[in-house]
């Protein structure tokens, strides 16, 4: 659509958003508080407000701000609505931490800040979200309009910068489409694979006064598997001695993760998960054999290309599950994939069908499919499964003489976990701690950033603990990594958050000394770190922290945390230093 054409349209005009910018004449502003009526006495509302009342209609529960003078009539809608507004410290934070909504829900993370710096603040959330297919908002606040393109103070290319790395990008030009561009950007968000969505707000549109009408949902479109895929599918198995299921993605619901857990079990077929989605099928299941990515251990790297039959559910198998495109690339193998995505973006080697189905709708027909039970199945199952039982057993529960040990803190904080517990990280060598050892025992139990994003423990850890208050949320964070959004200790304190913090201090970037070491040994550089003490910055920003530097004191340092989230209601931090170069496998 080019800018004439779109100067054109009318209050009635209904075309969809593609990402364009509607131009129109100088806006006259009416006061937000002041009511006019409309159509036979409806009262007016300002943009902003009806843009707020759109994000409960579509079941938002909460969102994330950092605020800024470009969208204070937004702000003001938050004002006694529905929505709990938490204010953030960093738009770094604040993104994260809707990207961790996304994650835990199949509706869209909301996160709100200003333009220009806020903006590129808040673009690492957005490629999270991207990357790990997390349905996200990011509404944005922009210059008026009668100011764009004079380079006024903080004016940015809301397009240029984020159409890249988003769904879509829309500019809410006309105010009478507020509720209807509210619409458009959640189902665009869900709809196919999930991902974010960034919303621009001019400040002035959102002042001006609409019929506060609201548009309704969008209905997003599940896919299933047909007759012919369903018989494709259980011919495929029927033949298949080693079949294996693969299961990721963040669009599951835990009803359909409960259904296909019984239905793996009931036909004794085993079931990995991509790295950092680990919960779909529990910990504890007989069906589960263990997390697939970087780091893994090595059974489940060589099961990729000793089954026979890999079928990908919420997923499919890209970079990291394939080890940078080098496993299960032989095209005679046979993937079945399973994905809402047609386009399969990001897919290598080979497919053997493709079955376009959201998670939830796959397994509905799935649990259909009724199959002979194979002795073969059960004794491939059960190998694996050994192998997974092994590696996922906890080290002694006693300390060791000497420096603090992850082991030790592992091994005595998991027999303390209830089953629902949750555990949330970013990205380091400190996270091999929770694939290993954390029991996720439901789906969304384990969420992180698989773009490898450092700085999302403490946000993340943050979103789910608000979102589920009674649930034991439990983060790990690096030394380096816990500084980049460490400052969101104040947004716990102030919401209430409870989680228990883990930070592992090794006193160095642990993955990038890993790499130096292999391709340049004895060279150290730009991987050491000096760090404060965590536990004393935990106390100053009003939660529990204790820094432990022995072994033999870390059964008490976490009887303490617990005990001060448990009774005292605080988030509580546990600073462990650690040696050097220990790793958890």
């Amino acid at each position: 659509m080019t800018t004439e054409s779109a100067s054109t349209m009318t209050a009635t005009d209904t075309q969809p958003f593609e990402g364009d910018t509607i131009h129109q004449g100088p806006v006259q502003l009416v006061p937000s508080t002041i009511p006019a009526n409309l159509n036979g006495g409806s009262t007016l509302k300002s943009a902003g407000h009806v843009i707020v009342d759109s994000l409960v209609a579509h079941g938002v529960e909460r969102t994330y701000v950092v605020p800024g003078e470009s969208f204070l009539d937004v702000l003001d809608g938050l004002h006694g609505s529905d929505i709990d507004t938490v204010v953030c410290r960093h738009e770094g934070g604040a993104a994260y931490m809707a990207e961790a909504d996304g994650k835990m829900n199949q509706r869209p993370g909301v996160a709100m800040v200003t333009r220009g710096p806020g903006a590129a603040n808040a673009h690492v959330g957005l490629h999270t979200a991207w990357q790990d297919s997390t349905p996200m908002l990011l509404f944005v606040g922009l210059i008026p309009f009668a100011h764009r393109d004079r380079e006024a103070f903080q004016e940015f290319d809301i397009k240029a910068w984020f159409d890249t790395g988003a769904k879509r990008v829309m500019v809410l030009d006309h105010a009478e489409r507020a509720s209807e561009i509210v619409a458009e950007a959640m189902f665009a968000s869900m709809s196919g694979r999930p991902g974010p969505v960034v919303v621009g707000l001019p400040e002035d549109i959102i002042r001006q006064q609409v019929d506060p009408a609201l548009h309704p949902t969008i209905p997003v479109a599940t896919g299933g598997m047909s007759t012919p895929d369903a018989e494709a599918l259980a011919a495929a198995l029927a033949n298949s001695s080693k079949p294996l299921f693969v299961t990721g993605g963040n669009d599951w619901s835990q009803e359909a993760a409960h259904q296909l857990t019984e239905w793996l079990e009931k036909h004794h077929i085993p079931a990995a998960a991509e790295w950092r989605t680990q919960g779909t099928v529990p910990f504890d299941s007989p069906s589960y054999v263990g997390p697939i990515g970087y780091g893994r251990p090595r059974p489940t790297y060589d099961l990729l290309e000793e089954t026979d039959l890999l079928v990908f559910v919420g997923t499919v198998p890209g970079d990291v599950i394939t080890d940078g495109f080098v496993c299960r690339q032989d095209w005679n193998k046979k993937n079945f994939l399973v994905t809402i995505d047609p386009s399969l973006r990001g897919r290598s080697g080979p497919v053997s069908r493709q079955i376009v189905a959201k998670p939830d709708a796959f397994v509905r027909d799935l649990v259909e499919i009724d199959l002979p039970m194979k002795e073969e199945w059960k004794a491939w199952t059960a190998r694996m499964r050994a192998e997974q039982t092994s590696f996922a057993s906890l080290p002694p529960v006693t300390p060791c003489e000497g420096p603090a040990r992850m082991d030790t803190l592992m091994a005595n904080l998991v027999p303390r976990l209830p089953e629902d517990a949750m555990v949330t990280f970013g990205a380091g060598e400190h996270t091999n701690w929770a694939h290993r050892y954390f029991p996720t025992r439901r789906y969304a139990s384990m969420i992180s950033a698989r773009n490898g994003s450092m700085g999302y423990s403490i946000p993340s850890a943050i979103a789910a603990s608000l979102a589920s208050p009674q649930r034991r949320v439990v983060t790990i964070a690096g030394d380096g990594e816990f500084l980049m959004n460490g400052q969101e200790l104040a947004t716990a304190a102030q919401y209430g958050a409870t989680p228990l913090i883990i930070v592992m201090d090794n006193q160095e970037y642990g993955t990038i000394r890993t790499h130096q070491e292999r391709h340049y040994p004895s060279r150290v550089s730009g991987t050491q770190l000096k760090n404060p003490d965590f536990g004393l910055m935990a106390q100053a920003f009003g939660g529990f922290g204790v820094t432990v530097t022995q072994d033999k004191d870390v059964p008490a340092a976490l009887d303490a945390a617990l005990q001060a989230i448990d009774q005292g209601g605080v988030f509580a931090l546990i600073h462990l230093i650690v040696e050097q170069r220990v790793k958890a496998y």
